[in-house]
C-alpha cells in the first residue's frame, strides 16, 4: 500500500489570509515528503474560497522546490476547462521543471458553480464527454504529430512543446465512479482514482468491484487504483468526537457548494446557520465517525488494511476539513508515526 496526501489551501474563515494558507499548505507537503509518502495531490478549482487552487501545476512546481522525493499529482485538473494541446504542453513543462515528478489526474469536474462561470451551458454529461475525448490525446501529443478531428476538438498535426521528461509522459489517472468511467480509464491504460466521499465501506467496496470488472476484459497490464478518503488520526476519544463534528460541518458546506443554491460573495458561500448543520441528517457527526477513515491509530490501521485487502494500491489522506492547521498537522503526524509504519 502506497500513501499520499491530498491537500489544498482550505480556507474556513475570512480572517485567514491567503499567504498564511499558502505557508501552511507547504508545511503539510514538506511533512508528507519527510515521512516518505509517495505523492501529494492538488486539484483545480476556480472562484471558490472553500478550496483554493486555480492552477495545480503552479503549486506543484513550487512544492517541487521545497521537497525531495514526492511525486506531484494533479488531483484533478478539470478536463472541460482545457484544450488538449494546452494541457499536454503545461503538464509536460511542469514535468520538465520538476525533474520528471508529475502525475496527471483528470476529471470532468463536480461543481455547477464553476461550469456556469467558465463554460456556461455545459452540464456534467458534456463535461464527461469532453474528458473522454481529451484524455487519450495527451500521450499522442507527447509522442508528437497528433492529428485529431472530434466532436469537441479538431486540429492539424500538433506536438507538445516541450516534451515531458518522463519517457512516456506523466502517468495519467482518471477520476471514476460509474462502471463506464472505470471501463474508459482502464481500457485506455490509465490509472483510476476513486472518491467515495462520506459514503463509507459499502461504497468503497462497490468502487473496487467496478474497477475489477473493468480489468477482467483487459489484455495489458493492470493499472493502479487509488482511494481518496477523509482521514483523521485522533489523540483520544474526545478528539475523535470533535473531529467528527468538524468533518460534519465540512461536508454540510461541501453539499451546499455542490447544490449551488446559496448566494456567494467574494468567493465565499453565505454561511450556514446552526439549524442547517443540525438538520442535515446525512452529514451528522455519528455518520462521519462511522464512515470516514478516522479514529485512534489502531482503528485507522485496521480500516486501511481492509482497503488494502480489497485491492487498493494507494491510500490518499484527504486532509481538507475546515479544521485548524494545528489540528490537521497533529493528525498527519500521528498518521505518519503510528499508521504508516504498520504497512512497511
Amino acid at each position: 500500500m502506497d500513501f499520499s496526501l491530498f491537500v489544498h489551501m482550505d480556507r474556513s474563515s475570512p480572517e485567514q489570509s491567503h499567504e498564511e494558507l499558502r505557508l501552511e499548505y507547504m508545511d503539510l507537503c514538506k511533512l508528507a515528503d519527510e515521512a516518505g509518502m509517495r505523492a501529494v495531490w492538488t486539484g483545480e478549482h476556480h472562484g471558490m474560497d472553500f478550496t483554493i487552487s486555480p492552477n495545480p501545476f503552479l503549486e506543484l512546481v513550487n512544492v517541487a522546490n521545497h521537497t525531495k522525493n514526492l511525486r506531484l499529482g494533479t488531483g484533478t485538473v478539470i478536463a472541460p476547462f482545457w484544450h488538449p494541446i494546452k494541457l499536454a504542453g503545461e503538464a509536460a513543462s511542469a514535468d520538465l521543471i520538476t525533474g520528471g515528478r508529475i502525475e496527471l489526474g483528470i476529471a470532468r469536474g463536480a461543481y455547477s458553480y464553476e461550469y456556469e462561470r467558465l463554460m456556461p451551458g455545459m452540464d456534467a454529461w458534456e463535461a464527461g464527454q469532453r474528458m473522454r475525448e481529451m484524455a487519450p490525446l495527451l500521450p499522442k501529443l507527447w509522442q508528437g504529430d497528433c492529428t485529431h478531428e472530434g466532436k469537441f476538438f479538431s486540429f492539424p498535426a500538433a506536438t507538445s512543446a516541450p516534451k515531458p521528461l518522463q519517457a512516456d509522459g506523466p502517468p495519467i489517472w482518471i477520476a471514476a465512479r460509474d462502471p463506464n468511467s472505470h471501463e474508459f480509464g482502464v481500457h485506455n491504460g490509465f490509472n483510476i482514482q476513486v472518491t467515495p466521499l462520506w459514503q463509507g465501506i459499502e461504497e468503497i467496496e462497490i468502487l473496487m468491484q467496478r474497477f475489477n470488472a473493468a480489468c477482467q476484459t483487459l489484455d495489458g497490464p493492470r493499472p493502479k487504483i487509488m482511494l481518496l478518503h477523509h482521514t483523521y488520526v485522533a489523540a483520544d476519544e474526545a478528539d475523535i468526537s470533535r473531529a467528527a463534528g468538524e468533518l460534519s460541518r465540512f461536508y454540510c458546506n461541501f453539499g451546499a457548494w455542490f447544490q449551488n443554491k446559496r448566494p456567494v460573495s467574494q468567493g465565499r458561500l453565505l454561511p450556514l446557520d446552526e439549524e442547517d448543520y443540525a438538520t442535515n441528517v446525512m452529514m451528522a457527526p455519528d455518520n462521519m465517525r462511522r464512515d470516514l477513515t478516522m479514529g485512534m491509530a489502531p482503528e485507522v490501521v485496521d480500516r486501511i488494511k481492509r482497503y488494502e485487502d480489497l485491492g487498493y494500491d494507494e491510500f490518499s489522506y484527504w486532509i481538507d476539513s475546515g479544521m485548524s492547521f494545528e489540528r490537521k498537522k497533529a493528525s498527519l503526524e500521528r498518521f505518519v508515526t503510528d499508521v504508516m509504519p504498520k504497512f512497511r
